[in-house]
């Protein structure tokens, strides 16, 4: 069923009486729980986004959101329809949203990617600039990865997902993008950097990185599960920050060897040191939701991730 919409005069689809343009206004509502930011979000003025609140309440007879204190929050209602209303949404612009072609020397496509630190200092830079290469009118928007990424690409927040493997979704396709294994950076005159000793080991001050996002880091994840206690004396939120932190001190930290490696290499008072015991390596994966499989675009930028990792020496 069709209508015509009372502000612009379009055509407009209608399911049981409801604009279907209104989902987006919902949908920003129910993330944002905020009139003035959602009507930001979707360039109209706070009245209009005012209007569709309002019409919204008619028809789902809820208020939908309410003013407590000086925020407002979501009813029962509104958090029951935040899941479906953002699936019907990706599933419309990954239907009709993009382009069946795609030409990455003339596409202006502005892709969002959500990668950890890790990523972003290792990954991301030759990928980048392989893309500026190959698509020089293309836009890249990188975001820092939250607590929950797999929720970020569930709700459509990212197009693609630079993640660990153990923290992906199990409900979209991945690709491994590489794997890295653990090492240890230390002060280049620590006497550990010859041998290192598992009692050495756990016996040495550990600087570790902990997410600023919460959670834990996949270093900590593994030192769990070996059932390893260290003695962790510094925490920090950002691999850049390690090295610095280790450097003219006996502490150590455990760290991906790409990374450890583009460490040593930038600072000469830095050395690696093999950890002395057995580790899985970490398994980055490139994610991306089920409905954009076939997306051209991501499917080329897909292989030009893959194709900017350099082999491991």
């Amino acid at each position: 069923m069709y209508g015509i919409h009372p502000i612009t005069g379009i055509p407009v689809m209608r399911f049981q009486n409801l604009d279907l343009n209104l989902l987006a206004a919902l949908d920003k509502l129910i993330r944002l729980q905020s009139v003035s930011r959602a009507a930001d979000e979707l360039s109209i003025t706070q009245s209009a986004m005012s209007n569709a609140l309002n019409r919204l309440r008619l028809y789902f007879e809820d208020p939908l959101l309410v003013q407590v204190g000086r925020r407002m929050e979501l009813t029962p209602r509104a958090e029951a329809l935040a899941g479906p209303v953002r699936d019907i949404l990706v599933r419309i612009e990954a239907a009709v949203a993009t382009p069946p072609v795609f030409d990455p020397a003339t596409s202006t496509r502005n892709v969002a990617l959500m990668v950890s630190d890790y990523s972003l200092a290792t990954v991301v830079p030759p990928f980048v600039q392989q893309v500026a290469r190959e698509a020089p009118s293309m836009r890249l928007t990188i975001k820092p990865q939250r607590t929950y990424p797999g929720l970020q690409l569930e709700r459509g927040d990212t197009d693609l997902l630079i993640a660990p493997r153990v923290y992906s979704s199990p409900d979209h396709p991945s690709q491994t993008l590489l794997r890295d294994p653990m090492v240890c950076i230390l002060d280049a005159t620590n006497p550990a950097a010859g041998h290192l000793d598992l009692a050495t080991f756990a016996a040495l001050e550990h600087v570790a990185m902990e997410p600023p996002v919460g959670g834990q880091s996949y270093a900590a994840h593994l030192l769990r599960d070996a059932g390893v206690a260290v003695n962790v004396a510094v925490t920090t939120f950002s691999f850049s920050s390690l090295g610095d932190l280790v450097r003219g001190s006996d502490r150590i930290a455990l760290v991906q060897r790409r990374l450890a490696r583009r460490m040593v290499e930038q600072d000469p008072g830095l050395a690696m040191a093999e950890p002395p015991l057995s580790m899985a390596p970490l398994e980055q994966v490139i994610q991306w939701h089920s409905m954009r499989d076939t997306d051209p675009a991501l499917v080329w930028l897909r292989e030009r991730l893959i194709a900017s990792v350099a082999p491991d020496p």
